[in-house]
């Protein structure tokens, strides 16, 4: 059944001796607002890890398959309804449009999650708006970017390798010495009903967000660790309070004579629980 409830949350991470999330624009260097020089993960990295977790934990599970993989076109994902519920290509049948959307609610959990654009092939699958939506994770203080100059001894190319002359090939790595991040997700409760997104979707949702760091290790990433994870639960799927008044209950700051953080100890969390609105609980799944 799906859920009919809204919840906000608050998600924080760290990064320590990594890069959490590249921006291809500036040579793959962490992404940081040139203002403030707070880090920055863009909320489609985030969701990327969400899906991968998804893909490893629910492998071969009807219903859990992931719409937006690496090596599988979109287009390949729309035809999978169409030839499913024998439905012609570029068809304009309004009715079976929505047979192939519904149908692909009910088979990819990142779609019932957040929502797809299948409109722009010759197997229109319509188009789908999420409950499930996150926004840009901003560190709680400056962080600077560090090039850090690397070498390899296998070289490239056979002829290089040959020469006598050949010198050592080398390369650069950014990283960040540490940042904690905070970003904020909502779910939308009547949105949920129309995708079809379950309580067991959200418990997985949940889970995705306190592992997924851990199947997507690399040496480019660094350490990168879930911190805490607070959901504000409503009564309603409208709900019975503002998101941002609640987001101001959790609280992170450095710790006094601390100027620059190097781990999740040098901060504090505070989390105000007590007086919260009408028909709102918190949760924290993590613990």
């Amino acid at each position: 059944m799906s859920i009919d409830k809204r919840y906000d949350f608050v998600y924080l991470f760290d990064c320590q001796d990594g890069n959490p999330n590249g921006d291809p624009d500036f040579d793959n260097t962490p992404r940081f607002d040139p203002e403030t020089f707070q880090g920055l993960v863009s909320d489609v990295s985030l969701k990327r890890k969400i899906r991968d977790y998804v893909a490893v934990a629910k492998a071969g599970v009807s219903g859990y398959d992931i719409f937006v993989m690496s090596g599988h076109s979109l287009e390949s994902r729309q035809k999978q309804p169409y030839e499913a519920l024998k439905i012609a290509a570029k068809t304009n049948d309004r009715s079976e449009i929505e047979r192939a959307r519904k149908w692909m609610c009910e088979m990819f959990f990142d779609i019932r999650a957040f929502g797809a654009v299948m409109s722009t092939t010759d197997f229109n699958c319509g188009q789908v708006r999420g409950p499930v939506q996150i926004t840009f994770a901003r560190s709680i203080d400056r962080v600077f970017t560090t090039e850090h100059g690397i070498t390899r001894v296998a070289y490239t190319k056979e002829d290089k390798a040959k020469s006598t002359s050949a010198s050592t090939e080398m390369g650069r790595k950014h990283t960040i010495a540490y940042g904690l991040y905070r970003t904020h997700g909502f779910i939308n409760g009547s949105l949920s009903r129309q995708t079809g997104f379950t309580a067991d979707d959200l418990a997985l949702l949940w889970k995705a967000l306190g592992n997924m760091f851990d199947i997507d290790r690399s040496a480019a990433r660094g350490l990168m660790t879930p911190r805490g994870l607070y959901v504000f639960e409503h009564a309603s799927s409208l709900g019975e309070a503002p998101a941002h008044r609640l987001f101001e209950r959790i609280r992170v700051a450095r710790r006094a004579g601390i100027e620059s953080p190097r781990s999740f100890e040098d901060y504090e969390v505070s989390i105000e629980r007590e007086n919260l609105p009408n028909g709102v609980n918190l949760l924290e799944p993590l613990g």
